[in-house]
C-alpha cells in the first residue's frame, strides 16, 4: 500500500489528465467555488508550487491578513497569466511537490487536491470517482474546526455515505455518495439530486 505522498502524486496526475481533456468552454464555466471559474480553481491548485513562503507572506500582508482574500486575488491573476495547458501541466510537473496547507500535514494536502478536483468535476457534470484509498484519507481530515473554516454548518446533521461504510456527526441524516458528503463538509453546495434527507436544503444550490 502506498504512502499519502504517493496518493497526492497520483491524484495530481489524474487531475492533470482530466483538465487536459477539457474544452475552452469548460475552462470558462463556473466551478463549485463561489466566484471562481474552472480556470481559477486550477490556477489556485498550483499556487503553492509557484509562490515561495516569503512571497506568500507578502501577498498575505497585501490582503490585510485574509487568506481567503489573498487566494481569490492570486487565483484570478494567475488564471489570466497562464494557458489551459500550462495550468494543467503544473499539476503534472509538480506531482511530488512537498507543498501543503499551513495545518493538517500531508492528508490536508491531499484533501486540497481532491476537493478542488471535485469542485471542477461536479460543476461540469463529469463522472469522476475519487479512488477509495484517497477518499478515505481525506474523509479522515474532516473536523469541527475545518468545517467552520470552510463555512460548513454541520450542526444537527449526520453525514451518511451510501457507497462506503462511513458517517460523520450526529443528528438528522444526510445521505449521499461519500465524495459528495466530503464537499458538504468543505462548505460546498451541491445540485439537489445528489443528496437525500430532511436537512438537504441546507447544502444544495437554490
Amino acid at each position: 500500500m502506498g504512502t499519502t505522498d504517493d496518493a497526492i502524486a497520483a491524484e495530481r496526475r489524474d487531475l492533470a489528465d482530466l483538465f487536459d481533456a477539457l474544452t475552452p468552454d469548460q475552462w470558462a464555466r463556473p466551478s463549485l467555488c463561489a466566484g471562481w471559474r474552472v480556470r481559477e480553481v486550477v490556477a489556485h491548485m498550483s499556487m503553492g508550487f509557484r509562490y515561495s513562503r516569503p512571497r506568500v507572506l507578502r501577498e498575505l500582508l497585501a490582503a490585510r491578513g485574509s487568506l481567503h482574500r489573498m487566494a481569490d486575488r492570486l487565483a484570478h491573476r494567475d488564471a489570466a497569466a497562464h494557458t489551459d495547458a500550462e495550468l494543467a501541466g503544473l499539476l503534472r510537473t509538480h506531482a511530488r511537490h512537498p507543498w501543503g496547507p499551513p495545518v493538517g500535514g500531508r492528508a490536508a494536502a491531499l484533501a486540497h487536491d481532491v476537493v478542488h478536483g471535485l469542485d471542477v468535476a461536479v460543476a461540469l457534470g463529469l463522472d469522476r470517482r475519487v479512488p477509495e484509498d484517497r477518499l478515505r484519507i481525506v474523509l479522515g481530515t474532516i473536523s469541527p474546526r475545518g468545517a467552520r473554516f470552510f463555512g460548513a454548518d454541520l450542526s444537527g446533521v449526520r453525514l451518511v455515505a451510501d457507497d462506503l461504510d462511513w458517517s460523520y456527526g450526529s443528528g438528522s441524516p444526510v445521505h449521499g455518495a461519500a465524495q459528495d458528503l466530503l464537499l458538504v463538509a468543505f462548505g460546498r453546495r451541491l445540485p439537489a439530486a445528489r443528496l437525500e434527507g430532511p436537512e438537504v436544503h441546507r447544502f444544495v444550490t437554490a
